[in-house]
């Protein structure tokens, strides 16, 4: 049974924790149909804003994120009378990223758990740079996997939380599904789902 990777890239394989792919396929799912203009725009700006002040949840978000500016300030933003500094814009940004995953996680975590689970892809860490007897022998067709991840909770909760390392636990707990060769898949190039 293999275990978990330790030294990864000491011999020069690249790749990233699939744990890490997979949060980020997640987030580009919750932002589905969320503010498309960047932070940086007037509509963009006003628009994360209204969101996130429209409810205790989101001022709490916004407070999480570490916007501390007066009522008067924010007043100025929402007005457009003033514009937040990079710094804040960064965490105007955070915020509503967080509040949004909060909002989409139980509509997200039904979709993904409907239909006896959702179908993964993975491609394996890329080995180009490693030199020949250090290689990881990779053995099915195209080096990718499919897996069905029938039970996302765990998955979920770790992702709406923001810990990420509860998600890689929970991600790598699915991973054993693959069988012996689970360890290969532990970090990876690309992780693809749709829900």
């Amino acid at each position: 049974m293999p275990e978990r990777t330790m030294d990864f890239g000491r011999y020069g394989a690249r790749g990233r924790k699939s744990a890490e792919l997979a949060g980020e396929v997640l987030d580009r799912l919750a932002m589905e149909g969320g503010i498309r203009s960047p932070v940086t725009s007037r509509r963009g700006l006003g628009a994360r804003l209204n969101y996130l002040t429209n409810s205790a949840a989101g001022r709490q978000a916004m407070a999480d994120a570490g916007i501390t500016v007066a009522r008067s300030t924010l007043r100025r933003w929402l007005g457009h009378k003033q514009t937040p500094s990079r710094d804040n814009l960064a965490r105007i940004e955070a915020a509503y990223r967080a509040h949004r995953r909060k909002n989409v996680a139980r509509h997200l975590l039904q979709r993904l758990n409907s239909r006896g689970g959702t179908r993964v892809e993975i491609q394996p860490l890329d080995q180009s740079r490693v030199a020949e007897p250090r290689k990881r022998d990779i053995t099915p067709i195209a080096g990718f996997r499919r897996l069905r991840i029938r039970n996302w909770d765990r998955i979920i909760d770790a992702w709406t939380a923001g810990d990420v390392e509860a998600l890689d636990d929970a991600w790598v707990d699915q991973l054993k599904d693959l069988g012996s060769p689970w360890g290969e898949y532990e970090y990876a190039t690309s992780v693809g789902f749709s829900a």
